[in-house]
């Protein structure tokens, strides 16, 4: 199918869904985007989208529906509860669900569309809102082959690197787990080793100049660092979205029988740093509870004794 043939709805105008959303326009398509956030609307009408209304207007003859909303419970009302997508679009229609949910949600959400008369991509996906704004994200896919090969254009738009991981919905959203273990962890402790190096006396700037041409240096550590050094925590990626990611990592490892001991850990860093009301800030922010605990400021040395 062309980009002049395939129709596409959007929901979740974040940032990534921005980003992916305006690329998919850029490429050709007509996509219809809808998000609760006004602002967000404006800005995707002012990209050459077409905002609409509700997540129904979004699903209105659209051949392929993208779903780049928070958690399971917002695209469940999305699909099935409010926004009624799944009773507006046409049958046969293909939902590309790209938020990071449980494998066992997957599965289900998969089942009951098929039963509406339409199917379902598991297409998890990473990157961050620059690669998402280049049309360069990773996606990790599972589903029927046939299906995929329906949406190639839109794969294409949205994505440097699709990983076709099987047949069956619920392995794409495994592996995007499997990926956050590995950036929550090294988010986590990259926070842990700036409050280190920061309270025994080293500048900062200088850890993250060390480390960043060292063993030691990690994909998160060079991306989230540097937000702790601007002391800006306006949120790309909040501490929030890894209370509920790791949760759902250690929700399946329970499943399996998998003690995963480092992502509890990660997860209780991110809990604590959302007890103490960090949660909608940048999931940099993580390094506010060492300070806290330590009663220092990372940036200017102690506080007080």
């Amino acid at each position: 199918m062309t980009n002049n043939s395939l129709k596409v709805g959007f929901v979740g105008l974040g940032s990534m869904g921005m980003g992916s959303a305006v690329s998919l326009v850029k490429a050709g398509f007509p996509v219809r985007g809808f998000d609760v956030r006004a602002e967000a609307l404006e800005k995707f009408n002012a990209a050459g989208g077409i905002g609409v209304s509700t997540a129904a207007a979004a699903a209105q003859g659209a051949n392929v529906y993208i779903l780049m909303v928070v958690n399971a419970q917002q695209a469940d009302e999305v699909l099935f509860g409010a926004g009624a997508a799944a009773a507006t679009l046409p049958p046969g229609a293909i939902v590309m669900l790209c938020s990071t949910v449980s494998p066992q949600y997957a599965k289900e959400t998969a089942a009951r569309l098929e039963e509406a008369g339409l199917f379902m991509l598991d297409s998890p996906i990473s990157g961050g809102p620059i690669r998402a704004a280049a049309g360069e994200l990773s996606i990790m896919l599972s589903g029927q082959p046939a299906l995929i090969e329906r949406v190639q254009p839109v794969l294409d738009a949205m994505s440097a690197n699709v990983f076709l991981m099987g047949d069956a919905c619920g392995l794409g959203s495994t592996m995007k787990l499997v990926n956050q273990v590995l950036a929550g962890v090294n988010l986590a402790v990259s926070a842990e080793a700036i409050a280190f190096g920061a309270r025994a006396g080293i500048d900062a700037q200088r850890i993250f100049d060390v480390i960043s041409v060292s063993a030691g240096n990690s994909w998160m550590f060079q991306n989230r660092v540097p937000h702790i050094l601007a002391d800006d925590y306006t949120p790309m990626s909040a501490v929030d979205i890894w209370v509920k990611d790791l949760g759902l990592v250690l929700e399946t490892g329970k499943e399996n029988r998998l003690p995963l001991p480092l992502a509890a850990a990660a997860h209780q860093l991110f809990m604590m740093a959302s007890a103490s009301g960090w949660g909608k800030l940048d999931d940099a922010a993580a390094v506010k509870v060492y300070e806290k605990i330590a009663n220092f400021d990372v940036l200017g040395g102690i506080v007080e004794e």
